[in-house]
């Protein structure tokens, strides 16, 4: 009967995490065609800025909208209806002629992405034992290092021989699999449990998340979820294109960036494996803490070694800090109101993801230097580790209700 429960466990993780892989390819190669965009359509800074902060302004609708979706429907469902309007969109972007069309098709890809993660580590959540829940949640989110890895490589030997639009369409063939895997996956045991009288609206769900019961960890979620998206998209989005202003050929600052992109997993897994020793909050605490020092010296890197020092460490904990973050989340709210809550929080962060990307294109047309543009990023990321220590309550091994 046990091992049954480890491979139905093994089975969830794997149909989940393949959906998770393939929405990270699409996110990893954006930042590598940007930098291909600004060559072929002669984009300026601004322009650049605005196709990654697309994508989140669709991210933070489809964190919202299928959010409050999955609490009434099912987490199944919308874990579907995501995956389509995701794998369409990235499909069709390969078709755009113009900057106009490629923004609108970002746009829904962005919000397939955006309600995909949030209900997908919600499903995981409520189908995991309390003493393995942080651990798998975190796996499930090492699924975005692969997908990264592979975008990376198809960045690296795709799009200089072949066209970002070849890349493309290489990331969203592989999610239709993931969608006929993901029809015969069992919704969550503890949604189905619900019974339809339990089941509150929508206004209902964002009036408990702000009651007296939950207003303190949905403050530090947005907080935190804000800071840790800014300063993702910010940065990763514009790695290459960082790369590039610091003097590297764009073939050059792709590989670099592939080498940077390695440094993920292992940061995975060591969260996983800290996060049921240790305790969330101290994952997420170290690990932002870590992001934050990582930024600074990229920024100010005056050296190769340096540079791919920063930038192997900022990975690192970076990932190991989203991975935490994916698994601390769902955990603050009781069932008829856990997708709700954590699509809101996700929601609210993207607006960080439209800001981040916009800021860094607005300030190198301003001629600020690469140091100081980090060091914005270094503080955001420094005010949502004060945000977990302090709001924050440990949730290790706690019963979801």
């Amino acid at each position: 009967m046990k091992k049954r429960k480890e491979i139905s466990l093994r089975k969830l993780l794997g149909i989940a995490g393949m959906g998770w892989m393939f929405d990270a390819m699409d996110v990893g190669m954006l930042s590598f065609i940007i930098a291909a965009l600004k060559v072929e359509w002669n984009l300026t800074p601004e322009q650049m800025g605005w196709i990654g902060s697309i994508n989140s302004i669709g991210m933070a609708a489809g964190a919202l909208i299928f959010g409050f979706m999955a609490d009434k429907t099912g987490r199944k469902n919308v874990f579907i209806i995501t995956l389509i309007l995701f794998s369409v969109g990235s499909g069709a972007s390969a078709f755009a002629s113009t900057l106009s069309v490629f923004l609108v098709l970002r746009f829904f890809v962005g919000a397939g992405l955006g309600g995909e993660l949030p209900v997908a580590s919600t499903l995981v959540s409520e189908s995991v034992p309390a003493e393995k829940r942080g651990r798998i949640v975190v796996l499930l989110e090492s699924f975005w290092a692969g997908g990264w890895l592979i975008a990376a490589l198809i960045s690296f030997f795709v799009i200089p021989k072949f066209g970002w639009q070849v890349a493309l369409l290489i990331s969203a063939a592989p999610a239709l699999y993931a969608l006929y895997l993901r029809i015969g996956l069992p919704d969550s045991p503890r949604f189905t449990a619900l019974k339809e009288k339990e089941k509150v609206s929508s206004w209902q769900s964002f009036m408990k998340l702000w009651s007296k019961e939950h207003r303190r960890q949905t403050a530090m979620l947005w907080i935190v979820w804000f800071c840790v998206v800014f300063s993702y998209y910010g940065m990763f989005l514009w790695l290459p294109s960082v790369m590039v202003m610091k003097g590297f050929s764009m073939i050059k600052s792709f590989e670099y960036v592939l080498i940077m992109t390695l440094a993920q997993l292992p940061g995975y897994f060591t969260a996983a494996w800290c996060i049921e020793r240790f305790g969330r909050k101290f994952v997420l605490v170290v690990y932002l803490i870590g992001t934050a020092v990582s930024a600074y010296f990229f920024g100010t890197a005056d050296t190769t070694a340096l540079l791919m020092a920063a930038g192997i460490l900022l990975s690192f904990f970076n990932l190991g800090a989203w991975g935490g973050l994916y698994a601390y989340t769902p955990e603050q709210y009781p069932t008829v109101i856990r997708g709700a809550g954590t699509g809101m929080a996700a929601s609210f962060g993207r607006i960080g993801g439209v800001l981040g990307p916009l800021l860094v294109g607005y300030l190198v047309t301003q001629k600020v230097s690469i140091s100081t543009i980090f060091t914005i990023f270094c503080i955001a990321v420094l005010i949502g580790a004060a945000t977990v220590l302090f709001l924050g309550q440990e949730t290790k091994r706690k019963e979801l209700v």
